[in-house]
């Protein structure tokens, strides 16, 4: 038998000592009073001594059992107490009182074999809380306990009866039920519930804070048949949700899935591509639009895959920005591009875009700046672009990354002007040296009146900051002309030439003479390989 069941078996042990002692106490009690009695009113024989110590000892021997009886009893239910801690503490989350990750896929599992009998589907919901993270960060774990509380309490008030919730990862929880398949209506009820739930002010002692949540919905009878597969596909949708802009809830299809095994091809490949020099930079030629003049590059930046071709950056910066490659690669492309134009006309610059994701590295300038010593190529020809959105995370940091490489020389673009971020306080809070309007405005420049208003206005702010602009997204000469006369400085888009590799552009500069030593391009085997894959 088991240690565990040696109170159990004690237990029993003194209670059945307890009952012989009280018997035999019984009985002799009897036969003592009885003798007594007898000694005293019919002048029997006294009450034998040896009986009289007998019923002593075996009273103290009931005293002594039962005390011991109720030790071990006391025991076995404190065992008892601490054994359904356990269990509670192995199946339920201690912060919020909702099933964990490991109890929610045995009772899911039963949920689905007990929908099936019936011919019903189960619904599953991941609810993740929106930039929960930064609760933390402003207010303290505590203050997040207590929004991971509330939330719970508003969630199970809101979710069937026979619904199993679960606290599924750090902020995220999981929430199963059954329904009819033929109406997911009802899902959906359930999970717009939770939403405007969720939106409700919290108060964390005095302080209200306010949360979104996403919520990703997949339901049995489609999405998969084991509960591993359905909170998978579910946990897929809620990341797709996201993406959408977050405060809604969107249901699992097969295409996410594709999409998210793309995505993971990408982010695998890159981190291989990267060091390996399989993302190199192309240049986008600048034209002064005042005198035709070649004046500079921007820098772009592509993957020339050895078996699928040039892969556009499209589909692979973004996945590089939300698994944080996106450093590593841009200083890669830097130090590419500066090593390629070091003995390039002097008067020839290059435009590097900047992440926003960059814009958190307090030591980013220090990065550029050691790129450009080691590429030999001088800070004063290099123009850094940032769009307005990478402001709104950190100015202050923002105004000193860009403050140590105005120091440098290095100039400063405000890329993407007027696509929905514009304020004129940024274009003072930071000393840009140009602006820059995005190519879908200059793209129906000439179709669209709304366009051209704008288009006209940012080159007229310009003028009146003295801040010259650039045109992107130039693919006619007609749009270049209604540009040069609009006041516009400089352009670049299709119009003149799509973006060159450093083979290419070294040809090109060569045929202009601006190549410092005005020697012959290079026509290396690396370079005709790169040539051939982008074609």
């Amino acid at each position: 038998m088991a240690p565990a069941d040696a109170p159990r078996r004690g237990s029993r042990w003194t209670l059945a000592i307890c009952i012989c002692a009280i018997l035999l106490f019984a009985g002799l009690s009897i036969a003592v009073i009885s003798g007594a009695l007898d000694h005293r009113y019919f002048g029997g024989a006294p009450v034998q001594r040896p009986l009289v110590v007998a019923l002593l000892i075996n009273a103290a021997l009931v005293i002594f059992g039962w005390r011991r009886h109720r030790a071990v009893q006391i025991e076995m239910d404190g065992r008892s107490a601490a054994e359904e801690r356990a269990r509670m503490l192995a199946s339920r989350d201690p912060l919020t009182g909702f099933l964990n990750r490991r109890a929610l896929s045995e009772a899911g599992a039963a949920l689905l074999r007990a929908a099936s009998r019936r011919d019903q589907a189960v619904a599953m919901l991941i609810v993740d809380l929106d930039h929960f993270k930064m609760v933390n960060d402003m207010h303290g774990h505590a203050a997040g306990d207590a929004v991971l509380r509330s939330a719970a309490v508003e969630i199970a008030a809101v979710m069937p009866a026979a619904a199993l919730t679960a606290r599924f990862g750090g902020d995220a929880f999981a929430c199963a039920f059954v329904f009819d398949a033929r109406d997911p209506s009802t899902v959906e009820h359930v999970a717009s519930r939770v939403i405007a739930a969720l939106t409700k002010p919290i108060e964390v002692e005095d302080l209200r804070i306010h949360m979104t949540s996403s919520i990703g919905v997949a339901r049995s009878d489609f999405d998969g048949g084991g509960i591993d597969t359905l909170l998978r596909a579910a946990d897929i949708a809620m990341y797709c949700a996201k993406k959408s802009g977050r405060g809604g809830f969107t249901w699992f299809n097969r295409a996410m899935e594709h999409a998210l095994i793309d995505r993971n091809d990408i982010e695998n490949g890159l981190r291989l591509a990267i060091p390996a020099g399989q993302v190199v930079p192309f240049f986008e030629p600048q034209i002064d639009l005042a005198t035709g003049r070649l004046c500079g590059f921007e820098v772009l930046a592509r993957w020339v895959h050895p078996t699928q071709g040039t892969i556009p950056p499209d589909r692979f910066i973004p996945v590089a920005e939300e698994s944080g490659l996106i450093a590593e690669l841009s200083l890669s492309i830097m130090r590419q591009a500066f090593a390629a134009a070091r003995d390039w006309d002097p008067g020839l610059s290059l435009s590097v875009n900047i992440s926003p994701c960059q814009l958190r590295d307090a030591w980013l300038a220090q990065k550029i700046i050691k790129a450009t010593v080691e590429g030999g190529f001088a800070p004063n020809r290099l123009e850094i672009e940032i769009t307005e959105s990478a402001l709104f995370d950190n100015l202050a940091l923002a105004q000193s990354i860009v403050g140590s490489l105005k120091n440098q020389g290095v100039r400063l673009a405000l890329d993407d002007f007027g696509t929905g971020y514009s304020s004129l306080a940024h274009l003072r809070a930071l000393p840009f040296d140009r602006i820059k309007i995005d190519k879908s405005f200059v793209l129906s420049l000439l179709d669209n009146a709304d366009s051209a208003a704008i288009v006209n206005a940012i080159i007229g702010l310009g003028a009146n900051l003295n801040l010259p602009v650039t045109a992107e997204g130039v693919e006619t000469g007609t749009i270049a002309e209604r540009l040069a006369a609009l006041g516009c400085s400089k352009a670049q888009g299709w119009h003149y030439s799509k973006p060159l590799s450093v083979a290419d552009t070294r040809r090109m500069l060569a045929a202009r003479g601006l190549l410092a030593h005005g020697g012959a391009p290079d026509t290396d085997l690396t370079d005709l390989t790169i040539r051939r894959q982008v074609g």
